[in-house]
């Protein structure tokens, strides 16, 4: 058989199709990233940024912030692990579960989507699990997310009208998005996407490279179910409301650590801050839709918008931004260092656990040999 030529029954992906791919999943993200910074910057004044956080940042409630967004990725992960246990995986303990978690978003600085991908191959290696049927319980984690964040927005809707109704109506921002949502063409094209794939699925049977992605889909389909499986309820429910909560206290704690933000918690009509800190919390789960790395750029740009409609000044809004993520980036990469030193130690001692099984399994028969003689 030729070098040229393919074993019956595989696809072999073209250069081009690698190159593309590549393209896609790194330098497209990054430049994403790096033009939102831009345009951001362009925007605001970069020198009085930082000067505003030089002259004073309480980085206690920074440290308090932290915390909050620590508690969130344990509760995630401890979640995550019942929909993995509902595909027949054992139950984790509970180390494992955060681990998973804190790498996956430590790795998603690097390339957006690159710590999810991390996480199933790490819980489907150490576990013996498939691969894909990982992924599947990772599509359901985020799909119980989705339902969080359009439950966020209707409550935003419902008690911050005017604040919403002014970012669609007198940003370009608000203006486009408006524009895309209400375009016919835009659903006509989803429709003719999703018809079309379902047409290829249907009647492609025989297409190398369709048969692949059927089963790969038949697999994420049994991990994403499992969703819809999870016992018990009520605790799959209140981990989730874990969650939010912390990823609400995040944005709110922070509040108090500029005295322009302590002011607006302040102001009558914001209910303590509360409000803000709602508008925040849909905003910034919004801006995740858009490909970046770990959020740099969609989600500093969409806090910021977010304040400015409480009357925080853009050069302030900005440097609150900044400060937030930068000190979650900071805090993902610290467990990023210690999920690589655990996983590392870990690994270590599994595989030593399953050599000395090994040997006593191989001692045991040596044993019994004479015995059967």
């Amino acid at each position: 058989m030729g070098a040229s030529e393919t074993t019956p029954g595989k696809c072999k992906r073209s250069d081009f199709g690698k190159i593309i791919g590549a393209i896609c999943r790194y330098v497209l993200p990054t430049a994403i990233s790096v033009g939102l910074l831009l345009w951001f910057f362009h925007k605001v004044n970069f020198h009085e940024v930082m000067q505003i956080i030089a002259r004073g940042c309480n980085f206690w409630w920074i440290a308090a912030m932290m915390l909050f967004t620590t508690l969130s990725l344990i509760i995630r992960g401890i979640r995550w692990d019942m929909q993995l246990t509902e595909v027949g995986i054992p139950k984790m303990p509970i180390i494992v579960d955060s681990c998973a978690i804190f790498g996956a978003y430590a790795l998603n600085l690097v390339f957006p989507r690159l710590g999810e991908a991390w996480r199933c191959l790490y819980v489907s290696r150490r576990e013996g699990a498939p691969f894909m049927t990982v992924v599947g319980t990772d599509f359901g984690d985020r799909t119980a997310d989705l339902l969080c964040v359009i439950g966020t927005i209707i409550l935003a809707a419902i008690f911050t009208p005017t604040q919403m109704g002014n970012f669609f109506a007198h940003y370009a921002v608000g203006h486009a998005i408006k524009d895309v949502f209400t375009n016919v063409w835009v659903w006509v094209g989803v429709v003719v996407v999703i018809g079309g794939s379902w047409a290829l699925l249907r009647w492609g049977k025989g297409i190398c490279w369709v048969e692949s992605f059927r089963r790969g889909l038949q697999h994420v389909w049994a991990g994403f179910v499992a969703l819809f499986h999870v016992k018990p309820v009520g605790m799959y429910l209140w981990l989730t409301l874990g969650i939010w909560v912390c990823y609400y206290l995040q944005t709110y704690v922070c509040f108090f650590s500029f005295t322009f933000t302590t002011e607006m918690v302040n102001t009558p009509g914001t209910v303590l801050g509360i409000l803000p800190g709602l508008v925040c919390l849909v905003f910034g789960s919004c801006s995740t839709i858009i490909p970046s790395n770990g959020g740099l750029g969609p989600w500093t740009i969409a806090i910021a918008y977010a304040l400015e409609l409480f009357g925080v000044s853009a050069v302030d809004a900005a440097a609150y931004a900044l400060v937030v993520w930068g000190m979650q980036a900071v805090m993902y990469i610290s467990l990023g260092i210690f999920t690589a030193f655990y996983v590392g130690v870990n690994r270590r001692k599994i595989a030593e656990a399953k050599a000395a099984a090994a040997a006593t399994a191989h001692g045991t028969q040596a044993t019994e040999a004479p015995a059967s003689k």
